[in-house]
């Protein structure tokens, strides 16, 4: 299993910024070992956020996004003490779910 995302979530005004920071070894299937065998992929292909249960953020990744990746979106409408859940799913089938409290 995946180490755990860190997630941190700011109230301005009437909106959070979320910011996440995901463990993942992200693999392009480009690279080659040290005795010259390609590497296989191996990347995180869905992400998705929920704010209160509810679907704020969707998005599908490849292959050119970096090693351990970090995202920040905006959610309007939240206040403190809300929770924010980020999932993501890879090529391989794995996945995480981690949840943090807005402050």
């Amino acid at each position: 299993m995946a180490d755990p995302m860190r997630i941190r979530a700011q109230v301005a005004g009437d909106k959070a910024t979320v910011r996440v920071l995901m463990a993942h070894e992200m693999e392009t299937g480009q690279r080659k070992d040290s005795a010259g065998k390609t590497i296989p992929a191996w990347f995180i292909s869905e992400v998705s956020a929920t704010h209160n249960g509810k679907p704020v953020l969707t998005a599908q990744w490849g292959p050119a996004v970096a090693k351990n990746p970090f995202l920040q979106f905006t959610v309007k409408g939240a206040k403190a003490g809300d929770k924010i859940a980020v999932t993501w799913k890879d090529n391989k089938g794995e996945s995480r779910t981690d949840e943090a409290t807005v402050a």
